[in-house]
């Protein structure tokens, strides 16, 4: 049991995706203005990461390694997230066409979010049984949407404050996205 909280929390905090190994950059940048909307990727995320490690899992363990068709991973487990993208993407159309709007190409963008794919060749390469993918899954993606919610609350907040010149719009998002992966190395001691 106490290995499998150390996954998350690993996934999460220490191996941050985000800030720790850098992946899904384009989206954490892209669309962390508002909270609301981060928060709502970040849902968007935790589903399609959790689910894709779960599936990528069952394909990985019970057809491709079996077949000996494992050098198919990577086009296999992109064409599992675009799936599962297409789904959200969808059921978002319908429940909700205010947020769809407002994520725009950042929700099919999750499809070739670097961060999703890594996560399902990361449990492969830990050699991570289905319960340990699914919570390096889930893991990663609340990970990702910490970060994106608080680079969200960071730039809002870098709205109502006057910035020097040189430092307004990318100069002062990236900053604060490195400070915030330098608060975030802080979690390593809890490995």
């Amino acid at each position: 049991m106490t290995s499998l909280i150390m996954i998350v929390i690993g996934a999460a905090l220490i191996n941050n995706v985000v800030l720790s190994q850098f992946l899904g950059l384009c989206s954490f940048l892209g669309v962390s203005k508002q909270i609301k909307t981060s928060a709502s990727l970040g849902a968007a995320v935790i589903f399609v990461i959790t689910i894709a490690s779960a599936v990528a899992n069952l394909l990985y363990d019970f057809v491709l390694d079996p077949l000996g068709l494992s050098y198919l991973q990577t086009i296999v487990f992109i064409l599992v997230i675009a799936a599962l993208v297409q789904v959200v993407e969808m059921f978002l159309k319908k429940t909700s066409p205010g947020l769809y709007n407002a994520l725009g190409i950042y929700l099919p963008l999750i499809t070739t979010n670097c961060a999703v794919l890594g996560v399902a060749l990361t449990n492969v390469t830990n050699g991570y049984n289905f319960i340990e993918s699914v919570l390096a899954g889930l893991g990663t993606a609340v990970g990702y949407t910490i970060a994106i919610v608080l680079l969200a609350g960071i730039r809002e907040r870098i709205e109502e404050s006057e910035v020097p010149a040189p430092f307004r719009g990318a100069p002062i998002v990236l900053l604060s996205a490195a400070l915030m992966a330098i608060a975030f190395y802080g979690f390593s001691g809890l490995a």
